[in-house]
């Protein structure tokens, strides 16, 4: 067995050992690691949509920020009504694929593939801003990092697709200590909060203090169309805490059996926990009197002038926990640093659902098939690379701003929820048709409703959300979506055009042989592995055969022809000008030419190459032959066959010797030393 190379090394190093494929159900996952896997995002959603929902109220001031607790409840509604619906859905289609699955099957080819670009371009959305809301986090833990949160975020993600490279299991098992530490130090902070609230000893926010100035805009509050707008706009943004849920619906197939209710029990225990936990920090921000700006150098009031840029606004589950916690710096730390990990493996739930979403679609013929094949660790790895390299472009693009990233969000998850509950009414509908028993057709019916209610209530927000954030970026987002859209059309109708192309019309035509076959061995000098070629050559007894060599220099090409006549080779040689110095067309000309001649015969092309010892090696050889072969590659009716010739097969000491004189390159090859400079094709 020979040792593994440097790159191999690297590899094993950074995502382990090859898992066999026998060992696909081991790394299904139970529920206590499908929560953290795949409910990480919508349970993070706590820790920037209470955020949201402030700061777009503060525009108006205090008066408008009394209405975020009502602004939360609403989203909780709706985030209720899909956890519900999509229950429907993982019980009707256990084999994922979520709202692709769902909408293509019911709403036909083309609204699937709506969907699908809606879900991929949000969840390279979902990691861009996950990652970069945890770096802000961060920055209030540690001063330090202010300023190096895009390089902090990259770093990060590349973290995060080394992980799952490294397998969905292990990738879950190692977040799901963080996960659970987040939602027991979120849930200690509002348990200690809420008692503090009614007992009286809740101390205000340090921001408590200042006076919130509304903008110029909303300086009469939230009267007029404006402050309806303003509040709309709010609910919007907060609906980012849905962002997630769909997650559960295409990763089914990760779970343990049985899948459908393991990975139902996992959507409802997601939508309660995040529930919770976003109605209490509303309430606690409140109750702490907590000022949140969107710009707070101007708004934020310090007896009676601005505090100025150099205050720093930490988000509100820092402040919320400072305040609480008040006298235990190390809680306040616990909750915050487990907020800004959460945020960060926030970015897990995309690095689970994006590479599923993606096989589905490339077993579809909608993305190139290596998106459907497993890697090492039987986990879809050029998917995870994709999601990485998109979310790290993002993060750069838009410098890890939470607020700018937050505009492009949601809408394509929205468009996802919309049309997969509208395609769950018709799924309902088709099968009520022909199902007779009366207990099913109870439970198809209510199952209906529930997807009929979640379909209107999400496709009201979709348009609040369209309405709302179409100028602040989202029609980047819509923009994207339709790239993606008019890729995956592109891609298809590739794939379609090769399959009709490569489809057998005619199982006798393949038993039909070609008339003739002209054999072209490619030579620079004779040596081991042109001796070689030749001997392969001749071996497939083609109906002609020759030689062809390219004359760039005068010396060498007649050293060429006096070894080929000592040497008595049984092949004509034709010698090819090329004033230029060219060797490429020249050879391609001759080729084509041969074909021309013959267009119903077989040419074929047998090409030397060296097979070296080392990686490292491989630059200095077969340049000119690459070259060859990528011309040759396009041309109708031309074989290429490439004789290798290993390199550390002239050290043998039972190898005879017999390289003839005049040895040197072929074309691309440096040949053994020779006491002469080596060939003239290109080699080093």
């Amino acid at each position: 067995m020979s040792a593994p190379s440097v790159p191999d090394l690297l590899k094993r190093a950074l995502v382990g050992r090859p898992v066999r494929s026998e060992r696909m159900a081991a790394t299904l996952l139970p529920k206590r690691i499908a929560l953290p896997v795949f409910a990480s995002d919508a349970l993070s959603s706590v820790a920037y949509a209470p955020d949201e929902i402030l700061l777009t109220l503060s525009l108006a001031g205090m008066a408008a920020v009394t209405l975020a607790p009502w602004v939360g409840l609403a989203v909780v509604v709706v985030m209720m009504a899909v956890v519900a619906s999509y229950r429907q859905t993982v019980h009707a289609y256990p084999s994922g694929g979520g709202g692709y699955a769902v909408v293509r099957e019911n709403l036909g080819h083309r609204a699937g593939m709506v969907v699908a670009s809606a879900l991929l371009v949000d969840y390279v959305l979902t990691v861009a801003v996950s990652v970069a809301s945890g770096m802000q986090y961060l920055a209030a833990a540690l001063p330090a990092a202010r300023g190096h949160e895009v390089s902090l975020g990259v770093a990060v993600v590349v973290v995060l697709a080394v992980l799952n490279l490294r397998g969905v299991r292990e990738s879950g098992t190692a977040f799901a200590i963080p996960v659970y530490a987040f939602i027991g130090s979120i849930g200690l902070m509002i348990l200690v909060g809420l008692v503090q609230a009614v007992t009286g000893t809740l101390h205000p926010a340090a921001s408590a203090g200042f006076q919130l100035v509304p903008e110029a805009a909303f300086s009469q509050g939230l009267t007029g169309l404006a402050g309806g707008f303003l509040v709309l706009r709010a609910f919007s943004s907060g609906s980012a805490a849905l962002t997630g849920i769909e997650a559960v619906s295409n990763g089914v197939p990760a779970f343990r059996r049985p899948k459908s209710r393991n990975a139902a029990t996992t959507l409802l225990l997601l939508g309660l926990i995040a529930a919770t936990m976003l109605m209490s920090i509303l309430l606690l921000a409140g109750a702490t009197g907590l000022r949140f700006a969107q710009d707070p150098a101007t708004q934020l009031l310090d007896n009676g002038q601005p505090v100025g840029p150099g205050y720093n606004q930490d988000p509100v589950i820092s402040q919320i926990a400072a305040t609480v916690f008040h006298g235990v710096p190390v809680l306040f730390v616990l909750v915050t640093i487990t907020t800004g990990f959460i945020l960060v493996l926030a970015a897990n739930t995309a690095f689970n659902g994006f590479p599923a979403l993606g096989s589905v679609l490339a077993r579809d013929g909608l993305l190139p098939r290596q998106m459907h094949t497993r890697g090492d660790r039987l986990a879809f790895s050029n998917g995870i690379v994709l999601l990485a390299a998109g979310a790290c472009a993002f993060i750069v693009a838009f410098d890890a701003v939470v607020t700018r990233l937050i505009q492009l969000y949601i809408v394509g998850v929205f468009v996802s929820f919309t049309l997969s509950q509208f395609g769950m009414v018709r799924h309902w509908s088709r099968y009520l048709l022909t199902e007779q028993d009366r207990r099913a057709r109870a439970r198809m019916h209510r199952s209906r409703a529930i997807n009929a209610f979640g379909g209107v209530l999400t496709s009201v927000v979709l348009v609040i959300v369209l309405v709302t954030k179409f100028s602040h970026g989202a029609w980047i987002t819509i923009l994207l979506m339709g790239l993606v859209l008019l890729a995956m059309r592109g891609i298809a109708r590739h794939y379609d055009a090769v399959g009709r192309q490569i489809t057998v019309a005619d199982p006798s035509a393949s038993r039909a042989l070609p008339p003739r076959v002209h054999g072209i061995i490619l030579v620079s000098k004779l040596h081991e592995a042109a001796m070689r070629a030749i001997a392969y050559a001749r071996a497939t007894r083609p109906t002609t055969l020759e030689a062809v060599t390219v004359n760039l220099d005068d010396e060498e090409t007649a050293a060429l022809r006096r070894a080929w006549a000592e040497f008595e080779i049984p092949v004509p040689l034709t010698v090819l000008d090329s004033p230029y110095r060219e060797i490429t067309r020249p050879v391609v000309d001759h080729v084509r030419a041969v074909r021309w001649q013959s267009p119903r015969d077989l040419v074929v092309v047998f090409v030397p190459e060296y097979v070296v010892s080392h990686w490292w090696e491989q630059v200095l050889h077969n340049q000119s032959a690459l070259r060859l072969k990528a011309r040759l590659l396009f041309t109708p009716g031309v074989v290429l066959a490439s004789v290798p010739f290993q390199l550390h097969e002239v050290d043998r000491p039972d190898r005879p010797g017999t390289l003839p004189p005049g040895a040197g390159a072929v074309y691309g090859v440096a040949g053994p030393p020779t006491g002469r400079p080596p060939g003239r094709s290109g080699g080093p």
